[in-house]
């Protein structure tokens, strides 16, 4: 069925009851009213009608105003007989009046505008609300919100508040909808519009249980409070700082996601931050990820040049260009407990200057490889002045890995350029020769 806007689709004793008696009318799910509910205006004008015609209703209070096609007022003590039949009234907001004109309830009414899947049910919060309140229907939103309540309707007066509209659904772009969005200083009682929508997010590719319980998702976290980074040589402050627990942009962009989907505490700090209730962290355009007030400590180095960090001023920051990859180690290396690499510059390599090449927090490329078949290095590439070299231009290196009883000595060279993705391979003989009784 489809939302009755005619006047002549509603009847006494299906669609709708009036009790004179205790002054409510009843919206009942039959004949031509579904879920999709009946407008405000056709419902004023089926009254009009029905005390034009009835003479059993004629003899009493007319029980509704219009203000405007989207504006009511309930009054002289009548009232919906139940929240069933509010939630049923469409394209309208409203108040209940008695007959000695005080006001025991107001609604606002919410319609978003945008696409909803008919199975995806949107919620809504005000700013002093601790948990979300579902909307009663799936879908697009058409429904009265309560705004206020006297002390036996909620006693509560949510008018001066933010009232702000959410659809969260995994595995698609979330939508969020403000009265600050569309200049709404306070609530009124008449309908209001929020763009409001969804639709596929090509980014999650995980499910939920995966990012519950599996690494590197079970190892990042959220902390609210302000923290400062260094950027490029300058300090920047953020109010949230995200763990990537060595995660792809990808896998971050998904825990974010999913703890905006929780109805529990996402704060690894001391406050308090309900995931369902918080504001959006990332968004991804392209495949370029971007923060918004947030900063991501031990992200991928492959994924720096791909971040957009948004401060708490709202600018956005990316790092100097960062080459990025990996040293890839053979068995022999692995097996062999003892051994070690080294990345130097090309350029006095063999020569009392040779230089060992800086990674991008300055410190240098070596290690130990205990036992790992990889590690990753990252290169800034754009300020890099180390022995003289011109920032900005490819680097020729040369990484060095020895062992002793399991992994010969190894010479590999290469060329960082403005790239990610980057590999050198150290292949080292099998040691059969070192001895030490």
């Amino acid at each position: 069925m489809a939302l009755i806007v005619d006047p002549d689709d509603l009847n006494q004793g299906t669609e709708i009851d009036i009790d004179t008696a205790s002054k409510t009318f009843t919206l009942n799910i039959a004949g031509n009213l579904s879920d999709d509910g009946v407008t405000g205006q056709a419902l004023y004008s089926f009254f009009k009608e029905e005390w034009k015609s009835d003479p059993a209703l004629i003899a009493y209070d007319f029980p509704m105003t219009s203000i405007t096609p989207e504006q009511f007022e309930f009054i002289k003590d009548w009232v919906p007989a139940d929240d069933a039949t509010r939630n049923l009234l469409r394209t309208a907001g409203w108040r209940e009046i008695t007959d000695a004109d005080v006001l025991e309830r107001e609604y606002v009414g919410v319609i978003s505008l945008g696409n909803i899947d008919a199975t995806d049910t949107a919620y809504y919060a005000f700013a002093s609300d601790s948990a979300r309140t579902d909307f009663d229907f799936p879908g697009t939103i058409n429904q009265g919100v309560q705004t206020f309540g006297d002390s036996s309707n909620g006693n509560f007066d949510k008018r001066s508040e933010v009232l702000t509209l959410y659809i969260r659904i995994q595995g698609k772009l979330y939508g969020v909808s403000s009265t600050t969005d569309i200049g709404l200083t306070s609530i009124p009682y008449n309908t209001q519009r929020f763009p409001l929508s969804e639709s596929p997010d090509l980014k999650i590719t995980a499910s939920d249980n995966d990012i519950d319980t599996l690494t590197p998702y079970t190892g990042m976290s959220i902390t609210y409070g302000t923290v400062t980074r260094d950027i490029g040589g300058t300090n920047y402050d953020f109010d949230v700082l995200i763990d990537g627990n060595n995660g792809t942009a990808e896998q971050i962009y998904e825990f974010v996601q999913r703890e905006l989907r929780k109805s529990s505490d996402i704060d690894d700090g001391a406050g308090v931050v309900i995931g369902e209730l918080a504001d959006s962290l990332l968004e991804f355009v392209g495949d370029t990820l971007k923060t918004k007030n947030a900063y991501i400590d031990n992200f991928q180095a492959n994924d720096t040049n791909r971040i957009i960090f948004g401060d708490d001023t709202g600018a956005e920051i990316q790092f100097p260009f960062v080459a990025a990859g990996s040293l890839n180690f053979n068995v022999n290396l692995q097996n062999d407990p003892e051994s070690v690499y080294r990345m130097f510059f090309s350029s006095g390599f063999g020569t009392p200057s040779a230089t060992l090449v800086n990674d991008n927090s300055g410190t240098p490329i070596s290690g130990d490889v205990s036992g790992a078949p990889f590690v990753g290095f990252d290169f800034d590439y754009d300020n890099n002045s180390q022995g003289g070299r011109t920032p900005g231009t490819d680097a020729p290196i040369t990484v060095v890995a020895i062992g002793e009883d399991g992994a010969q000595y190894v010479l590999a060279e290469g060329v960082i350029t403005r790239a990610v993705g980057q590999s050198v391979s150290l292949v080292a003989p099998l040691e059969r020769n070192y001895s030490n009784p």
